[in-house]
């Protein structure tokens, strides 16, 4: 195989924990990490996901708590809690959010050929928030479509479990 095509067909993710699964979003869409801080700014009106907006460095960014947004129980602040600042595709234009995670883990390399379409059944996730399980090693990671996970319309409706539709694209 032509090593320039090997390398295109690698990817970087960070991973990191939520109760106590391992997830991983592209590195492309990470623009920092940073320590969990108390002083949010809650927001009324918005869904429990949404713990309220922050400050950073004179722009406004909201915060989700990404493991309630994924419909799993809401986890304690510990001292190893961050935040992982993203860029995502919001509604055509780009946005910037927290995630709420329990701990950052590390920088994976992943190919093509390391990562399985997400399961049929078995998680509990909606299928549509995966773009696949990466295998890291003998165990897998969970590869969020974060820019699908923090639309607009999913962010605001909260959080869906498997079995329910998926929003229709068409309203809103």
């Amino acid at each position: 195989m032509d090593p320039a095509k090997a390398m295109s067909e690698q990817a970087q993710y960070l991973t990191f924990t939520l109760d106590g699964d391992d997830y991983a979003v592209s590195l492309l869409q990470v623009k920092e990490i940073i320590a969990y801080d108390a002083h949010l700014t809650k927001v009324p009106n918005m869904p429990a996901s949404v713990r309220g907006v922050i400050n950073l460095r004179g722009s406004v960014v909201p915060v989700v708590d990404l493991a309630v947004k994924l419909g799993l129980s809401e986890r304690p602040i510990t001292k190893r809690t961050c935040i992982v600042i993203v860029e995502v595709g919001v509604e055509a234009e780009h946005a910037v959010m927290g995630l709420i995670a329990d701990t950052v883990s590390e920088v994976i390399d992943l190919s093509t050929h390391d990562i399985e379409p997400p399961p049929a059944f078995g998680t509990r996730l909606r299928m549509d928030y995966l773009k696949g399980l990466g295998k890291v090693g003998k165990r897998f990671v969970f590869l969020l479509d974060i820019d699908r996970v923090l639309s607009t319309q999913t962010l605001l409706s909260g959080s869906v479990m498997i079995g329910d539709p998926p929003p229709d694209p068409g309203q809103g």
